[in-house]
C-alpha cells in the first residue's frame, strides 16, 4: 500500500512545495531551488524519491493490519528494552510553510496542507533512520474536539472519537485516499524500515462532546448549566497538596464545600426527559451538537480535573471523566442522599483506589475493544496509557488481555511519574513506565547524580530516558541548557534501565515547549523572539512549526544512538556496576557494564569546572584484570587510550567520556 499511496502524489509541474533542508538532507537528489534552510521542489518528484529510498532500506516485507512482532512471530516485548524512542505529535512535527513566504496556514493558497499529515510523517522516516530512532510513539491521533478548546485547535488529548483518525491528518496531495489508509501506509512504511508504532490510548477521559454522548449518555457526567461558571474542585486548605486516604475522603464528604460542589450534578439528559432525549437525537447534527443539548436540557458535561487536593492547575476545560461505575465510590457510603446524581470528586477520579460496586460493564467492553481494533487494522506495537494509574485494576487487565491476546509482544507503556511505583506498573502488566527522569536530571549535580547513580538502577522495570518530553520544558531552554544539550542524552543513553528517547524538535535545538504540563509554569510558553509568529504557542494547543534548522545536535544524536546500538548487548546483559574512581564528592556521574571480555564505562563531570579523575579497573570489575584494548569517545570521534588497568580523565564542565575496553581475567595460582 505504501508504494502505491507514494506512487499518487500528484506533480504540480513547477518547483513550488517548500521543505525544510534537514528533511531530504543525504537522500534526495532531485530538482530542487536552495534558499537558505529550505528547499523548492515538485511534491510527485520528491515522493518518487522517497518510494526509491523507502525501496532500497526495507528490511522486511511488512504487510497492513499486523504488528512487526506477529510479522516476524515474536512473542517477547524485550524489544522495548532495545528502543531508541521518538516522541511525535504529528500535526507539529511534520509541519511546515510550504509556501516558502508569509505565515503559517493550515491550508495555504497554493493548496498545500502546512499543518502535519501522515504523507509528510513518511517524507521524516529518513530523517529518523539517521537518528537510529526504531521505536516511534504518537501522541492521539483520533479525531479531537472543537469545542472547549484552549487554543486556536483542539488538544489531541479532547478526543471525540475514539475509533476515527483525524481528518486533519489527510494530506491533499492524495486525491482520494481516505485518512485511515494514508497512517495504514504510514506504519506499514515504518514496519519496512524495523520501526515499531506506539500510540497513546486514552481510556479514561473523552472529550466534552464526545460522538459516545447520544448513544450513551449515561456514560458521563453531567452538571447544570447554571453551575459551569464557578465549577472546580473543592478546596480542602487544611489537608494540603495530596492525594486523600480513604479515612480522609470519607471525612471531605462531611465538608459544606464539597456538599456545594455535588449539589451541582445533574442526571443525565435522557433522565431528565427521556421523551424529549430520544427526540433530540434523531434530529440532532451529530458531530456539533452540544450546544443545543445545553440549550434544550440546562446541562454539560462536567470538565475534568486533578485527582490530588489542592492542585493549583485549573479544571480541564476540554475533556470529561467516563463513568466507570453505576453506582457511586464505596467511599461515599451512607455520605450521599440516595437521589444524589453522579458526580465528579477526588474518589471517582481515582477508581483504582476508590471503586464503586457496580461496574459500568457496557462501557468496559467498549473501552477495551479499542485498541484491537487498531491493532487488526494497522498492526500498532504499543501503547502509552494514558492514566492507567486511576484505572480499575479489572479494567486495566481487560485492555491488556485483549490486546495481548491478538499480540503477545504488544508493550504497555504505563504514565507513572514516580519511579517507586514501577513496582506496582509490573505487577498490573506494564513493560515500561515514564519515570522522572525528565525532572531530576536536568537539576545538575545533586538530582542528576541521584537518578542516575542510585535511582535509575533499582527501578523494577524500565523506564524512558529522556531528559524532555511533551509535558516539560525543552532541554535546550534550561539553565544552561547549551551544555546539557548533549550530556543529559548521554547519560540517557548509558543509564541502568534507560530506554532511550527523543521528544520531537529536540534534535533542532527547539526552545519552546509542546505543553506547560509538568516542571514549568505560565512563562515558559514564552522562549521564542517577539517577532516570530509561535511566540506563545503551545502545539498541544495551537498551529506550530518547529524551528527545522541544522543542528550539531542531529550529527551527535545519529552518532550517540549508533554507539549505544553497537553496545547494547553488553548494556543489556551485562554485569552493572559503579565505576571505582580516585576520588568521589557526588559530582561525577559514574556506570560500567561488564559482559565476557568487553567493558563500557561511562563518565560525565556534573560540575560548572574542568576536573581530573582516574577509574581504577582492578577495583571496579573486582577481579584482576589484564587490559587489552582502551577506546574512547567524548561525542567528537574515538581516541585511543593507553592499555592501563587506570583510566585518566580530564572532563570539560558539564563533559562525559565513554571508554570501551577489551580485557582478559587475570587468574592466579
Amino acid at each position: 500500500m505504501i508504494f502505491e499511496l507514494l506512487r499518487s502524489v500528484r506533480s504540480r509541474g513547477k518547483l513550488d512545495y517548500c521543505l525544510p533542508r534537514v528533511w531530504l538532507e543525504g537522500w534526495y537528489d532531485g530538482p530542487a531551488k536552495q534558499d537558505g534552510e529550505k528547499l523548492f521542489v515538485d511534491p510527485a518528484v520528491v515522493y518518487s524519491k522517497l518510494r526509491d529510498w523507502l525501496e532500497r532500506n526495507k528490511t522486511f516485507d511488512a504487510r497492513i493490519g499486523a504488528s512487526l512482532a506477529v510479522q516476524k512471530a515474536e512473542s517477547g516485548r524485550g524489544w522495548i528494552r532495545k528502543a531508541v524512542l521518538y516522541s511525535s505529535l504529528v500535526r507539529t512535527n511534520s509541519a511546515y510553510n510550504h509556501k516558502g513566504f508569509g505565515r503559517f496556514e493550515q491550508d495555504d493558497v497554493l493548496g498545500y496542507r502546512e499543518s502535519g499529515t501522515f504523507l509528510k510523517m513518511t517524507l521524516l522516516l529518513p530523517h529518523l533512520k539517521k537518528l537510529n530512532v526504531n521505536v516511534l510513539y504518537l501522541l492521539p491521533i483520533t479525531q479531537s474536539s472543537e469545542m472547549f478548546k484552549k487554543g486556536q485547535i483542539g488538544s489531541p488529548y479532547a478526543v471525540k472519537d475514539f475509533l476515527k483518525i483525524d481528518e486533519r491528518y489527510h494530506d491533499p496531495l492524495l486525491n482520494g485516499w481516505k485518512v485511515e489508509d494514508e497512517f495504514a501506509a504510514f506504519v506499514q512504511a515504518c514496519h519496512m524500515l524495523g520501526i515499531r508504532v506506539v500510540l497513546d490510548f486514552i481510556p479514561r477521559t473523552a472529550a466534552r462532546d464526545c460522538n459516545l454522548i447520544l448513544k450513551h449518555p449515561d456514560w458521563f457526567y453531567w452538571v447544570k448549566l447554571e453551575e459551569l461558571s464557578g465549577y472546580a474542585p473543592p478546596k480542602v486548605e487544611h489537608l494540603g497538596f495530596c492525594q486523600p486516604s480513604f479515612e480522609q475522603m470519607r471525612e471531605l464528604y462531611d465538608l459544606p464545600a464539597v456538599r456545594a460542589h455535588l449539589r451541582k450534578f445533574s442526571p443525565d439528559p435522557s433522565r431528565l426527559d427521556p421523551e424529549k432525549w430520544n427526540n433530540f437525537v434523531k434530529n440532532c447534527d451529530e458531530e456539533n451538537f452540544m450546544y443545543e443539548l445545553a440549550k434544550t436540557f440546562g446541562v454539560v458535561t462536567a470538565p475534568g480535573f486533578s485527582d490530588w487536593l489542592n492542585d493549583p492547575q485549573p479544571t480541564w476545560d476540554d475533556v470529561t471523566f467516563l463513568r466507570l461505575y453505576l453506582d457511586h465510590p464505596v467511599t461515599a457510603k451512607g455520605k450521599v442522599e440516595e437521589d444524589q446524581p453522579p458526580y465528579v470528586l477526588f474518589d471517582v477520579i481515582k477508581a483504582s483506589r476508590f471503586p464503586g460496586e457496580k461496574k459500568n460493564s457496557q462501557l468496559w467492553e467498549y473501552i477495551a475493544s479499542v485498541l484491537p481494533e487498531f491493532q487488526r487494522k494497522y498492526g500498532i506495537d504499543g501503547v502509552r496509557l494514558d492514566m492507567g494509574h486511576a484505572l480499575p485494576n479489572e479494567l486495566q487487565a481487560l485492555i491488556m488481555n485483549n490486546a495481548r491476546s491478538i499480540d503477545p509482544a504488544f508493550v504497555f507503556i504505563a504514565e507513572e511519574l514516580e519511579p517507586h511505583r514501577a513496582i506496582e506498573a509490573a505487577q498490573a502488566g506494564y513493560d515500561v513506565i515514564v519515570g522522572n527522569s525528565w525532572w531530576m536530571l536536568p537539576r545538575f549535580p545533586e538530582k542528576t547524580y541521584e537518578f542516575f547513580q542510585n535511582l535509575s538502577c533499582s527501578l523494577q522495570l524500565p523506564f524512558l530516558a529522556a531528559s524532555e518530553t511533551p509535558d516539560t520544558p525543552r532541554t535546550v531552554a534550561r539553565n544552561e541548557g547549551q551544555r546539557l544539550k548533549k550530556l543529559l542524552p548521554f547519560l540517557c543513553a548509558f543509564a541502568k534501565n534507560g530506554v532511550l528517547t527523543f521528544n520531537c524538535g529536540q534534535e533542532v535545538e527547539e526552545t519552546q515547549p509542546m505543553n506547560l504540563g509538568l516542571d514549568s509554569d505560565a512563562c515558559g510558553r514564552f522562549t521564542l523572539s517577539c517577532d516570530d509568529e509561535f511566540q506563545g504557542k503551545l502545539a498541544f494547543f495551537d498551529h506550530y512549526v518547529l524551528h527545522w534548522q541544522r543542528s550539531e545536535l542531529i550529527d551527535f544524536f545519529a552518532e550517540l544512538t549508533t554507539v549505544r546500538k553497537q553496545l547494547l548487548n553488553v548494556l543489556l546483559e551485562g554485569q552493572y556496576r559503579p565505576v571505582y574512581l580516585s576520588w568521589q564528592d557526588g559530582s561525577i556521574a559514574n556506570a560500567s557494564y561488564w559482559k565476557d571480555e568487553v567493558g563500557v564505562i561511562a563518565l560525565a563531570n556534573l560540575k560548572l569546572s574542568e576536573c581530573s579523575v582516574n577509574a581504577l579497573l582492578d577495583q571496579t570489575v573486582g577481579d584482576d584484570i589484564e587490559v587489552m584494548e582502551i577506546q574512547s569517545w567524548d561525542g567528537s570521534g574515538w581516541k585511543e587510550e593507553r592499555n592501563s588497568k587506570i583510566i585518566d580523565c580530564n572532563l570539560s564542565p558539564l563533559g562525559f567520556k565513554l571508554c570501551v575496553l577489551k580485557f582478559r581475567r587475570v587468574r592466579n595460582h
